[in-house]
């Protein structure tokens, strides 16, 4: 069992209203703990993308909760982002190292050691595992199991990210293999009380995870 606290790593709907969203983000972001938001829109261009940064990055500044932009290093940097998540196909992530010098790089690893080394060797500030379990968020192609993040904390310094399907019901294992970061999306927005109930309960099952 991992002794070692976890934390929440939030990630933004695919699609919304930024003006709209502001609000459902300063609730969930104020009803706990949340260490990241990350900016995660589908099918947007630069200009939207911009447009969203300006609106939410300052929600997150002012609550000490750093904001990453998915998929693009250079626009992150563009942008004054806290750094950037970086998935297998998106750019050469050395040369992503080289722009994100001084903010954050996490690498998507799927469930392979291999790309998981890779990117530790690269400077990778995380790495990210998964998915756990089913998610209607994307097509699942990669499955992982707890064994990766207990084998990862047991070897390696450098913090990891455990996402896909995660929710307060099911994520007490991944907890105690000893994952550093909990990646949410539905279980957070999609919360039938709303957002700041899905952070209160994803916290709240950390921490029995923690105390189990």
């Amino acid at each position: 069992m991992s002794e070692k606290p976890c934390r929440l790593y939030l990630i933004t709907p695919q699609r919304f209203d930024p003006l709209v969203f502001r609000d459902s983000l300063a609730a969930a972001l104020d009803a706990g703990d949340v260490a990241c938001l990350q900016l995660r829109l589908k099918d947007a261009n630069d200009d939207d993308i911009a447009r969203a940064t300006e609106a939410l990055m300052p929600i997150a500044a002012a609550r000490d909760v750093a904001f990453l932009l998915n998929d693009n290093a250079a626009l992150a940097v563009k942008l004054g982002c806290d750094g950037a998540h970086l998935g297998q196909g998106d750019g050469n992530h050395a040369e992503a190292r080289r722009l994100l010098a001084g903010r954050i790089l996490g690498i998507t690893c799927h469930a392979s050691r291999h790309l998981a080394m890779e990117a530790g060797d690269l400077g990778a500030d995380y790495v990210a595992f998964g998915a756990f379990y089913p998610t209607e968020t994307k097509e699942t192609v990669h499955r992982a199991g707890p064994d990766i993040l207990a084998w990862w904390d047991e070897m390696f310094e450098v913090p990891s990210v455990a996402i896909g399907g995660i929710t307060a019901e099911n994520c007490a294992p991944l907890v105690q293999a000893g994952a550093d970061f909990l990646a949410v999306i539905g279980a957070v927005w999609n919360h039938p009380d709303g957002p700041a109930e899905g952070v209160c309960a994803m916290n709240d099952a950390i921490r029995a995870a923690l105390n189990h």
